[in-house]
Formats: structure tokens, sequence, C-alpha cells
């Protein structure tokens, strides 16, 4: 793996879980710069990025599989329902605590939004121009940018 190239801003950096969207515009820009110049940093804000987005996708999917839970327990009624149900519910609510968490804490939410207007971008950029101009102003702001 490649080096920082400026170890010092690569440790601030590092710091911060390689997250610059709290900090003021204006700072920003030197880190951006970073970001543009460093791979190795660049290469670690995609790693966090990744972590980030794959822990809310599996607390997600661990809801989606306690509430499973709670309707399969439900619908077969065996023995010891209440407490099924109480376990499934429980395991439901913990994994809805561990998503709001994973999404207060982190940037991924934003890094998803980010991804989200890029295809947008995307899309739009290949619309014919007779949909482009269909489109209504403040949309075309928001995916544009311009």
């Amino acid at each position: 793996m490649s080096q920082c190239v400026d170890p010092i801003v690569g440790k601030i950096l590092a710091g911060w879980r390689y997250d610059i969207s709290g900090i003021a515009p204006e700072m920003r820009g030197d880190y951006e710069d970073h970001f543009t110049a460093c791979e190795h940093c660049r290469a670690r804000q995609r790693l966090h990025r990744t972590i980030d987005v794959s822990l809310i996708a599996l607390a997600s999917v661990s809801a989606g599989v306690f509430l499973l839970a709670f309707g399969v327990i439900r619908h077969f009624g065996p023995r010891h329902a209440f407490w099924l149900e109480l376990a499934a519910l429980a395991g439901f609510a913990l994994s809805a605590l561990i998503w709001l968490i994973v999404a207060v804490a982190t940037p991924a939410p934003m890094a998803v939004v980010d991804v989200a207007k890029l295809g947008a971008r995307h899309v739009h950029d290949r619309l014919p121009a007779e949909i482009r101009e269909r489109l209504p102003e403040e949309l075309r702001l928001k995916i544009t940018g311009s």
C-alpha cells in the first residue's frame, strides 16, 4: 500500500475516520486537496465508508430477519410463543438501535446520498434534451448542482 503524501494531514484525517463532512467549508478545501493528491488517504476513506454502509446494511437485514421471525412465531403459535415473540422484538429493537447509532455516528448516510446524486446526474446527462427541458427547474438544480 502506498504512503501518505503528507503524514501530518493523514494523521489528522485518520483521527476523524477520514470524515470531513462536519468541518466548516472554508477549512475543508485543504483536506479535499489532500484527498485529491493522496491515494493512501482516499483508499482509507473508501474503506471506512464501505465499513459504515456495510454495518447499516447488516443492521437492516438483521432487523428484517427478527421481524420475519416474529411473524413466523405469530403465525405458527408454538408452545412458548410469548417469550419467543418477546425475544424477536428485542432483537429487532437492538438491530434498530445499532442502525440508528451507525447512521448518526458515521457519515455513511451522506455518502449514500452523494452516490445517489451522482447516479441521478449521470442519468440526467444521458436524457434527451427535450425531456431534460421538461424537468422542473428546482429538480434540475438539485441534480446538476448548478
